[in-house]
């Protein structure tokens, strides 16, 4: 009977070590360990280039392409506009509104607000014809002429609206450059492919006619992106991105007569820094 005793105690002496080991190993699970499920918003500023593309402009008395085009962004700088609610549209700026379908994939809708402006006073290649040709200071020749304000202003300045869906991967490195705390502090790599549509306010003046000053649907883009991001305490995070791709706009409306458009198409970098949350609703 004692040796019965002594067998059931030792059985619980050594299950409740067992348990009680168990206990002090498991820890709680981080927040960052999984992404499954959590939303995050992204909203940040950014700096362009753009390849040189040909211009077609067409209306009821012109038909003439430019050649080799060049533009630039138009940069604010590190300005309170971007906080700033009343004028936030001013700067180049990148918002994302995204949704985890994994703890690796995630889809978003996006604007991308760039800012495209053409290279003025600069001669340009041409070819075909146009109204009162040598009346706008252009001093054309037989293939060239010179980009003068009064012959043509051209930028998509309010902006080049790149509205897009994106789906993408993140990986979490903290592991291997050996982070303990990843609630405290994660990096991420990120990766990814867009696409969707064009919709500028583009500001021009052309040959002297009003110009057209409202949103329009011009045309498509594609995109593909890369970056690092860094995510402070579970839900805030810094990201760089750097991010390309291709935009076809074959209706771009220039005057206020519907017959005048042009068209055009080219490829553009992006370099990104942005801030963000990351939450479970």
């Amino acid at each position: 009977m004692k040796q019965s005793f002594l067998m059931v105690v030792l059985s619980f002496c050594v299950f409740s070590q067992y348990t009680f080991s168990q206990e002090t190993v498991e820890t709680p699970e981080k927040y960052t360990s999984h992404n499954k499920g959590k939303f995050f918003i992204f909203w940040g500023g950014n700096r362009e280039s753009f390849t040189r593309s040909d211009i077609h402009f067409q209306g009821e008395n012109y038909d003439f392409t430019l050649y080799d085009v060049a533009a630039h962004d138009k940069p604010k700088g590190w300005h309170v506009d971007y906080v700033n609610p009343g004028r936030m549209t001013i700067p180049q700026t990148n918002l994302r509104i995204g949704y985890f379908l994994s703890d690796h994939y995630s889809i978003a809708i996006g604007v991308d607000h760039m800012k495209y402006v053409m290279y003025n006073n600069v001669r340009s290649n041409y070819s075909g014809y146009y109204p009162n040709a040598g009346n706008y200071g252009e001093l054309p020749s037989s293939d060239q002429l010179t980009l003068t304000e009064d012959f043509l202003l051209f930028e998509h300045t309010d902006g080049l609206n790149y509205i897009h869906t994106e789906l993408s991967r993140v990986d979490d490195l903290s592991k291997f450059i050996g982070l303990p705390n990843t609630d405290k502090f994660q990096i991420n790599v990120t990766e990814g492919f867009g696409a969707g549509v064009l919709l500028p306010k583009t500001n021009t003046t052309l040959l002297g006619k009003e110009r057209y000053d409202e949103f329009h649907l011009a045309g498509y883009g594609l995109s593909a992106k890369a970056g690092l991001n860094f995510t402070f305490f579970k839900h805030f995070f810094i990201q760089a991105e750097v991010k390309g791709g291709y935009i076809n706009m074959n209706d771009i409306r220039t005057t206020n007569n519907s017959a005048d458009k042009a068209s055009q198409d080219f490829w553009f970098f992006q370099r990104i820094i942005a801030v963000g949350g990351i939450f479970r609703i």
